[in-house]
């Protein structure tokens, strides 16, 4: 019973795509792709921001087994591919290449002020990381309903334009033409109703690890000036 209800179903979305314009036709097929398209941001965002996330949580450790950050070069410290990692070596970076290694710490501030400026453009260049495809996605959470509406309104039209030509106006007549333009709108519905729940969790979830990426960032720059404050180095 629920096999025949399903190729009926089936058959029905089927006839109501031919009956649709050319026009309806088309929109429908793009908001196929659109719905597979966003599909794919959403499962490839959400695994790309819980690798992130765990290379995150591995470096944090790693860090906090170091004693110091500003002893010796990068080499010695344990880094990986997270954006953690990334800011500890934008830091370092800007650490050693003002005075070198020796230098006394009277100019300790100036040498902080650099690490800083790095640690702001890391931490804006990992954001655009954690925001990316999000614009994509917000498009087709956006334009999806609209495309659906446009193929109902002109499918309608063509549909009142054609029953007026032919000098009769029926339930017959209007019917199919009317039934396949409000399917572009159900397919527009279909697109973008899971896509928003998708990107609004999407959105909390990267805001969520860009405000722990701008903690790291300010916990990392305490920690590079009490190591060199207590190293006078």
């Amino acid at each position: 019973m629920f096999l025949g209800d399903s190729l009926f179903f089936t058959a029905g979305i089927f006839g109501y795509f031919l009956n649709s314009n050319i026009a309806g036709q088309l929109i429908v097929i793009v908001l196929l792709f659109a719905s597979l398209v966003a599909w794919t941001l959403m499962l490839g965002k959400r695994m790309e921001l819980k690798k992130a996330t765990l290379s995150n949580k591995i470096q944090e450790k790693e860090l906090t087994r170091h004693k110091t950050l500003i002893l010796g070069d990068l080499e010695s410290i344990p880094l990986n591919t997270s954006p953690y990692a990334r800011l500890v070596k934008s830091a370092l970076s800007a650490y050693y290449r003002y005075g070198g290694d020796g230098e006394d710490t009277h100019n300790l501030s100036l040498r902080m002020g650099h690490v800083e400026n790095a640690l702001q453009r890391a931490v804006a260049e990992q954001t655009l990381f954690y925001e990316s495809k999000m614009v994509i996605l917000g498009s087709i959470v956006t334009g999806a309903p609209f495309c659906g509406l446009l193929g109902t309104v002109w499918g309608v039209m063509d549909a009142f334009g054609s029953v007026s030509g032919s000098g009769g106006a029926s339930i017959q007549n209007l019917a199919p033409g009317v039934s396949g333009s409000l399917l572009t709108t159900v397919a527009g519905l279909l697109v973008a109703i899971p896509s928003v729940f998708g990107y609004n969790y999407l959105l909390a979830e990267s805001k969520m690890r860009i405000t722990e990426l701008e903690n790291f960032a300010s916990v990392l720059a305490d920690r590079i000036e009490l190591d060199a404050r207590s190293l006078r180095v």
